[in-house]
């Protein structure tokens, strides 16, 4: 996942649904349980009901045993109440134990498709959004979605219902006291209306910077080496302080909102006990209540109070399960541009032959009159042919290797394998034929054996098939260090591999594309990081693999260049030549100062050895070189891999 500090939080584009209507996106996932979600729920409204007979219960006690002094049954009547309360207090732990397994099951479902969702949506995507952002849904919203559906959903219609047919048995006792209580109820919705429209804003936006910081975090976590090294750990903290500080003023206003409607939820209760209070006394004295009415009416009205209380706190709830559910769906409703056909065909018999025609590609946010960045792609690669992709810096050769393999699709013309439009094809029999290894090398937390052999799903862990895979791909990429490692090929080398060096790291993710035995190999300068010696090793290594595998390599460095066949040169997003390294020498001065920039590249000091001592005579000693190449290349002499073109 790519992140950016700079990039902004990505916005929803399509208008915004009620809190209804947003919640009930969740229903496809909550649908498969909803049975034990009901029953939960039917388990939480018994227990209410049972807590409103107690009053009920309460005032035939005072009306008949108390008033009459008959201890044997008030003995029984204490025994009824005792008995409510312990089937309530069932009800309550039955509540739990339905919703509890059905709440966990939609969180697992929507983290995993989520997470499948991410894998499938494309490179594109992954440009544009934070990581942190997205992390904070994939971890924070849908537990946030688990807990109110456990909770949060089931409490707020039971204790609204609760509230309801309370306040109508408070008509029972008398009118007067039943309006009183109604009345007052009034302004707890009309504070619930404001409290939603400002909350609503609030959650959105802590959430949202909450992402953001984790994206803070990720990014400072990754480059401490680079703010250590410059000395800027002070300048990341001062950008986290105010970012944290940002996100504490947020969740402030959302305490404040919160506290406002808890303010008014227990002072308007109060209010209405004290009025009742009053009312009750005068109708006692005149004759139209009695002191076991009055009591039943307080109990109930004791009973209504938490309910009430907490309708503030599952509103706030609510409103921020509704946000976390609008998060995750602006990532489920992305569209994925690059799919599988309908009709997807299927390559017969994979010659390896990799060609682009007429191929355009401009990016999603490239301004409006803006030329492409690839203009017209002309280049065919011959089965078993080894290209050289050079142009310079920003001539389009890194986002040309990204399209054989779909990472993105061209804007128009076609990429064709075996003269097949790779669209045509589905992705997951396109990227089996296509290996791809990248300059930036990305490993995974996970062993050397795995992180290898990630591309062979065909071979059965620990089979001597897959050990000689392993093995063979290793030498190649002169990977012997990993049999040093504390555990050899076992060993968990960390996340992104970076408890391995650059060097290391590249060799391993050029093992992992050899290992996958592709029809065609795309590589983009998988050899930067290594020193002169281990680069020339894996060089000769890789020609044997090259022998029998097509491959296009972006080349930044003459010695890459005595990998190939053929030369393609790459000149503001056009191929404006195609020959050998000595043939373009020769009818293009572009080409010709493209050499001499990639020359004085290499004639900066190179990566250390694995010893850890700088070769200083790299530029001196360096066999690679135009000059060196083209007295090779003699009248009649094979191409740069030994083929005649």
């Amino acid at each position: 996942m790519t992140s950016t500090a700079s990039t902004p939080t990505p916005q929803p584009s399509t208008p915004r649904l009620s809190t209804p209507r947003a919640l009930a996106r969740l229903l496809p996932f909550a649908r498969p349980v909803a049975g034990r979600l009901w029953l939960g729920g039917l388990s939480a409204l018994i227990a209410s009901l049972l807590a409103l007979t107690i009053p009920l219960v309460l005032e035939a006690i005072v009306a008949g045993p108390i008033a009459s002094r008959d201890s044997g049954q008030i003995v029984w009547g204490a025994v009824v109440v005792l008995g409510l309360g312990l089937f309530e207090a069932l009800m309550v732990w039955a509540r739990r134990w339905f919703v509890l397994g059905p709440a966990t099951k939609v969180e697992y479902d929507l983290r995993t498709q989520f997470y499948e969702r991410l894998q499938r949506l494309p490179v594109a995507f992954h440009d544009r959004w934070q990581s942190g952002q997205l992390l904070s849904r994939m971890m924070q919203d849908i537990g946030l979605i688990r807990r109110w559906l456990a909770f949060g959903l089931v409490l707020l219609v039971v204790n609204m219902l609760t509230i309801l047919v309370g306040s109508v048995i408070l008509f029972r006792w008398h009118w007067v006291l039943g309006t009183i209580f109604v009345i007052c109820s009034i302004p707890l919705w009309i504070a619930g209306y404001r409290f939603e429209k400002r909350y609503g804003t609030l959650a959105r936006q802590s959430q949202d910077q909450a992402g953001d910081l984790a994206t803070a975090v990720e990014e400072s976590v990754h480059g401490i080496r680079v703010l250590k090294a410059f000395g800027r750990g002070g300048h990341a903290l001062q950008k986290f302080a105010r970012q944290a500080e940002g996100l504490r003023e947020t969740e402030l206003s959302k305490a404040r909102a919160v506290g406002l409607i808890w303010f008014w939820l227990v002072l308007l209760p109060d209010i209405a006990f004290a009025l009742c209070l009053a009312a009750g006394i005068v109708l006692a004295q005149i004759g139209q209540l009695s002191v076991a009415e009055l009591f039943a009416f307080f109990a109930m009205a004791t009973v209504l109070r938490w309910p009430m209380e907490s309708i503030g706190f599952l509103f706030s709830f609510l409103l921020d399960a509704r946000t976390a559910t609008d998060r995750l769906f602006e990532v489920f409703d992305e569209e994925n541009t690059i799919v599988d056909p309908d009709k997807p065909r299927k390559a017969a018999e994979v010659r390896g032959e990799l060609a682009f025609r007429g191929a355009h590609f401009r990016y999603q946010d490239a301004a409006e009159g803006e030329r492409d960045l690839l203009d017209g792609i002309d280049l065919v690669l011959r089965p078993g042919e080894t290209m050289a992709l050079v142009g310079l810096t920003g001539s389009g050769k890194t986002t040309l290797t990204t399209l054989p393999t779909r990472l993105y699709d061209v804007t128009a013309g076609r990429v064709e394998l075996d003269g097949v439009d790779v669209r045509e094809l589905t992705l997951h029999e396109l990227r089996g034929h296509i290996g791809m290894a990248f300059e930036d090398a990305t490993l995974f937390s996970a062993t050397v054996r795995e992180n290898v052999l990630l591309g062979r799903e065909d071979l059965e862990p620990g089979s001597a098939e897959a050990e000689r895979v392993l093995r063979e791909a290793l030498d190649v990429a002169q990977a012997a260090f990993v049999d040093d490692l504390p555990d050899g090929v076992d060993t968990i080398i960390g996340e992104e591999g970076l408890s391995l060096s650059g060097g290391q790291r590249q060799r391993l993710a050029l093992a992992r594309a050899v290992a996958a035995k592709p029809a065609v190999l795309v590589l983009d300068d998988p050899l930067s990081a290594l020193d002169v010696d281990t680069e020339a090793l894996v060089e000769a290594a890789l020609r044997r693999v090259l022998e029998t595998t097509t491959a296009l390599i972006v080349a930044h460095r003459p010695s890459t260049v005595a990998l190939a066949d053929r030369v393609a040169l790459l000149e503001d997003g056009r191929i404006t030549g195609v020959g050998t390294h000595s043939e373009l020498l020769r009818t293009s001065a572009h080409y010709r100062h493209v050499i001499s920039s990639l020359e004085a590249e290499a004639s900066n000091p190179r990566p250390e050895r694995p010893d850890g001592i700088p070769d200083a005579s790299i530029a001196e000693a360096d066999p690679l070189s135009s000059a060196s190449i083209v007295d090779r290349e003699g009248p009649g002499a094979a191409g740069l891999g030994g083929v005649n073109p």
